[in-house]
């Protein structure tokens, strides 16, 4: 998963369109200011006039100054030499990539102890998180008038004219569309450190809700997990339900997972069996008692809707934001329009063509012959299509322990990682030296550099007893974030144009390293075509996570219908859009009815609208894994990753055709 920056990404994206809003300026003032540079530069510059005054008119505030003085502002800085203007762009992609840069860099800090396994965090490091120092930059910006120069002198490109006109645009060209993202809107400090409040506040929830699977009993009082086994919900609990298709029990361990993940869907798990090990929890009656044994069996008070608390939090920040964004009004507009650059509408179409693809059935029908059992909710994530089916969990957490006992041994194997992917010598020195690995206090994320000069940053766990296999495939996945994080960065050409598209871009490599994690461990030998297994395992991954796309776009259309929902009202409607999710696309694939699961994924809580992501970026993958199977795999993905921030379909023809 990569880690979205999300206060700074809002500085960084385009506008849909050029909507107008009521500017404290009269009309006569914007046409005299158009009359008199085009008196002055001619009709050859009329239409880059009209445009450039007014889209500093649309942003022009009753404390930038009265008439005059905006008038007088366009007639001092409308620029139309070709060098002149050259000169400028270089200059702000300069200064941009260091305060942008170190921003970055300082926010990264501020929220060390919250990201990384630090110890126990205290009061100050809480605190100390919330502090957002870049959201003052887009104002400061705006009052010392180099927005208003940017606006006036280059276009504030809408996602129609990059899809028509882009195609025939210089790299220099996208990358003055791309630096003109950061002057579309104009939004306010405070508005922007309440999302960073209120995102900093669900990331902290989501990083320390642990299950303690080895204080779970069954009905019978019976623990199925060994000692110490504490997972991070959401992503623990799934993969330890994964791994249980190797084990003789464990079916019995897949269904009690299940009741766990039902039971934190619907807010009924007891609130005091979060990363406790003092009480067992049996959860078909959800009851406790002391883990020693011997106790009564008792109630205890559910968690109260604190899931969905964060998420109502999260909306009304960012609802905060859409008053400031006229052109992209909403959190959806700006997820769909802004971020991904594809229509909403596009994406769902996209994720009902593979929900209801014929090959999905088929391929349920093949899980359950080999399973040799009808198939229930959690067979969403069967696991059975990837070559670890042959070894152990026991197997490979031994191998992977003995070879990472810690995160410093994971760092000092970078090269050969890299290398054993495919990458030249002189590409793994490269990218070793430009990637930091960190011990995670959740379960892991990919943090990019802004700034070349920086490093990016893999975050994965690693317990006590070294890396576990789960780790690291996590691992994989986030080095595939991390390597497009750095090409993407220090190889691409124009600052400006640094980064891929939308996130399914970076997921896509991700996806594609992750998939290689058997080879880079010496247990599998590298194939030129995927088999068809992983084919397989590829179609079932992406119908899974387009269902929880479905749900999570739901929610937050409900949320804008019902601004003044309750955390209740909230739960209430995320539980029943789950099951009607479920019901329309998955009851006819697996023969079950009302589950609730497609609503466990934590990135509900602190990743607003990021899942749609996930299985555009399995779509994205298959295709790029294709193509980089037809060369040198190292050549190929620093080709492809030097494109930079084009249009998805721009950077599709480019990188794959």
């Amino acid at each position: 998963m990569r880690e979205p920056f999300l206060v700074g990404a809002l500085l960084l994206v385009p506008v849909v369109a050029l909507a107008a809003s009521a500017p404290p300026l009269s009309g006569e003032a914007v046409k005299r200011a158009v009359d008199r540079l085009v008196s002055r530069f001619g009709n050859a510059e009329a239409a880059r006039i009209q445009r450039g005054v007014t889209q500093v008119a649309q942003r022009w505030r009753a404390e930038d100054g009265n008439d005059e003085a905006f008038v007088a502002f366009c007639e001092a800085n409308f620029v139309t030499d070709p060098g002149a203007l050259r000169r400028e762009a270089a200059r702000l992609e300069a200064v941009l990539e260091q305060v942008e840069g170190h921003l970055h860099e300082i926010g990264r800090e501020l929220r060390t102890p919250l990201d990384l396994d630090t110890g126990p965090l205290g009061a100050v490091d809480r605190m100390l998180a919330s502090v957002d120092l870049a959201a003052h930059l887009q104002e400061d910006l705006f009052r010392s008038q180099v927005a208003f120069f940017a606006l006036l002198n280059f276009p504030v490109d809408t996602l129609k004219e990059r899809l028509r006109e882009g195609p025939q645009w210089s790299r220099e060209r996208w990358a003055w569309s791309r630096m003109m993202d950061r002057f579309a809107d104009r939004i306010p400090a405070a508005a922007l450190q309440e999302v960073t409040r209120a995102v900093t506040a669900a990331n902290r929830y989501v990083a320390e809700y642990n299950v303690r699977l080895d204080r779970v009993v069954t009905g019978e009082g019976q623990r199925l997990f060994p000692e110490g086994l504490r997972l991070l919900s959401h992503w623990g609990l799934r993969d330890e339900l994964k791994a249980a298709y190797t084990r003789p029990d464990g079916l019995a361990q897949q269904r009690l997972i299940q009741r766990v993940m039902e039971r934190i869907v619907r807010q009924d798990i007891p609130a005091v069996v979060i990363d406790n090990p003092e009480l067992e929890w049996r959860v078909e009656s959800n009851e406790v008692r002391p883990a020693g044994g011997g106790g009564a069996w008792s109630r205890a008070e559910r968690e109260a809707d604190q899931r969905y608390r964060h998420i109502l939090e999260v909306f009304a920040a960012l609802r905060g934001l859409d008053q400031f964004t006229p052109s992209a009004p909403s959190a959806l507009a700006r997820a769909f329009e802004v971020h991904r650059q594809i229509p909403e509408e596009q994406v769902q179409a996209l994720l009902v063509a593979v929900l209801t693809a014929p090959e999905v059935r088929a391929t349920a029908q093949l899980i359950q012959r080999r399973l040799g059992r009808p198939l229930e909710p959690f067979d969403i994530w069967y696991d059975g299509f990837t070559q670890r089916r042959q070894f152990s969990e026991e197997e490979l957490d031994r191998l992977v322990a003995a070879r990472y006992p810690t995160v410093a041994a994971f760092q000092a194997d970078l090269p050969a990682i890299l290398r054993r992917l495919g990458f030249s010598g002189e590409q793994a020195t490269f990218l070793s030296a430009h990637i930091v690995v960190d011990a995670a206090r959740g379960s892991g994320h990919a943090m990019e550099a802004v700034r070349r000069g920086d490093a990016a940053h893999l975050r994965t766990r690693v317990p006590p007893a070294g890396m576990n296999y789960k780790g690291f495939n996590i691992a994989m996945h986030e080095l595939g974030h991390n390597v497009e994080q750095v090409f993407s960065l220090a190889g691409v050409d124009h600052w400006f144009l640094r980064g891929v598209p939308n996130n399914a871009f970076t997921e896509a490599l991700a996806f594609v390293f992750q998939g290689r994690d058997l080879e880079v461990l010496g247990l599998a030998s590298a194939q030129l075509e995927p088999s068809p297994e992983e084919r397989l395992a590829a179609l079932w991954s992406t119908f899974e996570i387009a269902g929880v796309a479905l749900v999570d776009t739901a929610m937050w259309h409900f949320l804008y219908e019902h601004p003044q929902a309750t955390p209740a009202e909230l739960r209430a409607a995320v539980v029943a859009t789950a099951r009607e999710v479920w019901n329309r696309y998955f009851e006819p694939v697996l023969g079950c009815r009302d589950s609730e699961l497609l609503a466990i994924y934590s990135h509900m809580i602190d990743y607003p609208l990021y899942l749609p992501d996930y299985p555009l970026g399995h779509i994205v993958a298959a295709q790029v894994a294709a193509a980089l199977r037809r060369g040198n795999f190292g050549t190929e993905v620093e080709r492809m990753m030097r494109l930079g921030n084009l249009t998805p379909d721009a950077w599709m023809r480019a990188a794959v055709g």
